[in-house]
């Protein structure tokens, strides 16, 4: 079948199962908008406010979904526009297909108007990126991009075509696309061997989880291997809700702001087992300080993390679900009674604390998790607020907390939300932000109302930017040097202003109606929640020091006092 090159970009998207688009044309990819404008009955294309909050919203989707998510833009500053969604999808790895277009082959290289080599730009920040100049390699490229986005550890893959591509023809042929087979030829008996050895000799063995669980499905396979080794288990902030956060064994998270239960674990014990984690800097403190006492066991897909921050004692590289199953079948019930109970009293000496007599981000969280019952898919932007959305909602399942833990990209969470309503319609769909962070891409409120999305996006305003304030108050002297917000910005108004409905709250009662009434309409609407500004997230660990010292307002106010 003869087609131009856009039509086979549209066919390819089909090929892979693509629903879904997110983006925004420009004149170097018209050609394939309107190839798209014939096939509006089987792919839906969303027309975000902004390039970046179609990454974002691309990203979301992937995250709630498992599929990959894809997103459209053109040449020059919108295709700069998705560089930082794509970074975001890189640190995380989201298997994302970003689609630009670009002049035409005769114009490349000679500064031509809204030219950028996209592709070199985002080779950094992508699995892979290509440019097609040849329409014979066009529908080839397009399948590998989603080939290479999905198979192993995923990440974002570019695809750049210049214009003068997606005018041309050729022959298209059809194909299905093959089935992404799991890493398993890098998983050796051997190593499954030592490390079933090192958890059997364990006394006090650690479970840490990371995101690498819930990108290979891995969950439930994980809990029986939990229920096997019978250990107290802990999550980076990527690995949240993939192993249930309302088990007995689960301690919380851990790292800068976990939970001290799980910090003084990690520090004691003589195992710690790290399945698809990779040991962010955010999780260790100081590296050299971290699980100190404890032989490290390591499982990832990727070889590259293996000894890259933390070295490990024996590993396995392969897909974290057949690792846990070949490790599963050589193991018999363990006892760890003792221990467990040993983390259990930590986690009873040293609890979360917050006020319940003001509205605060931890009593917002816990007031959400009652409403929904813990079945909402949660997204976030990032300070405080992401935080507070870990810390104190239980996440029970994978794929309901989606949120920007490596990039840390302010701005994420609204076109996330969109997104991840987009993929997931049965499900409340809530963005919690700040106010910071709401100022970065709010415009996407504008697309949630387009299409009528009903997401619902909380604002934590506490009128400065909390986090940094936060570094500010306890490491800065409290200097708080370019971080007060309190200016005439109505957020209401604004949220108004886009045809959402909007709510301002003081007291928790008036969340609590403002929220079950917003889950009732069914519409896009925004809850602004006023907040202190000196509220902080505790526990938290300094720069530099270990998890061991970890600290909360308590240890503060006995240190000052």
């Amino acid at each position: 079948m003869i087609l131009n090159g856009s039509e086979i970009i549209v066919e390819c998207l089909k090929e892979q199962g693509v629903d879904t688009v997110f983006g925004y044309p420009g004149g170097a990819i018209l050609n394939v908008y309107d190839a798209l404008y014939k096939h509006s009955d089987e792919i839906t294309h969303i027309l975000t406010s902004h390039e970046q909050g179609a990454s974002h919203a691309a990203d979301g989707y992937a995250r709630a979904t498992g599929k990959v998510g894809v997103c459209f833009a053109t040449s020059g500053p919108g295709a700069t526009n998705l560089v930082t969604g794509i970074a975001t999808a890189m640190m995380d790895s989201v298997p994302l297909v970003a689609i630009t277009c670009n002049v035409t082959v005769p114009l490349l290289g000679r500064d031509s108007f809204q030219e950028v080599d996209i592709a070199g730009v985002t080779m950094p920040v992508t699995k892979h990126s290509f440019i097609v100049k040849d329409i014979n390699e066009l529908a080839d490229t397009i399948r590998r991009a989603f080939r290479i986005a999905k198979e192993g550890r995923p990440g974002p893959v570019l695809v750049d075509v210049t214009k003068d591509v997606t005018a041309n023809e050729c022959d298209y042929i059809k194909e299905t696309p093959k089935p992404i087979e799991r890493v398993t030829d890098t998983i050796t008996e051997a190593d499954v061997e030592t490390a079933v050895s090192l958890i059997k000799a364990s006394k006090k063995p650690y479970i840490l989880v990371g995101g690498g669980v819930i990108a290979s499905d891995a969950s439930e396979e994980l809990r029986r291997f939990v229920t096997k080794v019978d250990a107290p288990v802990c999550d980076t902030l990527m690995g949240k809700g993939a192993f249930d956060g309302s088990d007995p064994h689960y301690t919380g998270m851990v790292g800068m702001h976990g939970t001290k239960a799980s910090n003084f674990g990690v520090s004691e014990c003589d195992l710690l087992i790290a399945i698809g984690a990779r040991f962010s800097d955010r999780v260790t403190g100081n590296a050299k300080k971290f699980a100190k006492n404890a032989k490290i066991l390591h499982f990832d897909v990727d070889a590259a993390e293996i000894n890259k921050n933390i070295q490990t004692d024996a590993h396995v590289v392969g897909d974290a679900l057949e690792i846990l199953k070949r490790v599963n079948a050589k193991l018999e019930q363990m006892n760890h009674s003792e221990w467990c109970q040993h983390i259990k009293d930590y986690a009873e000496k040293f609890p979360m604390k917050y006020r319940r007599d003001v509205l605060n981000g931890p009593l917002i969280m816990e007031k959400i998790y009652e409403i929904t019952e813990g079945n909402a898919i949660i997204t976030t932007d990032v300070g405080q607020h992401q935080m507070w959305a870990a810390q104190h909602y239980t996440y029970k399942n994978p794929r309901t907390l989606l949120t920007s833990g490596g990039l840390g990209t302010m701005g994420y969470g609204l076109g996330a939300c969109i997104g991840a309503k987009v993929g997931v319609r049965d499900k409340t769909v809530i963005n919690i932000a700040g106010d910071g962070c709401f100022r970065m891409n709010m415009n996407e409120l504008a697309t949630a109302t387009r299409y009528n999305i009903p997401i619902i996006e909380i604002i934590f305003n506490n009128h400065v930017l909390g986090m940094v304030r936060q570094w500010q108050d306890l490491f800065y002297g409290k200097r708080y040097s370019a971080t007060v917000l309190d200016d005439c910005t109505d957020f209401v108004k604004v949220s108004e202003g886009m045809g959402a409905k909007a709510y301002r709250v003081t007291q928790i009662d008036e969340f609590e109606k403002a929220l079950k009434e917003a889950i009732e309409l069914n519409i896009p609407c925004v809850i602004e929640c006023d907040i202190c500004k000196d509220d902080k997230v505790f526990p938290m660990v300094s720069p530099g020091a270990a998890i061991s010292e970890a600290f909360d307002r308590d240890d503060l106010n006995n240190k000052n006092s």
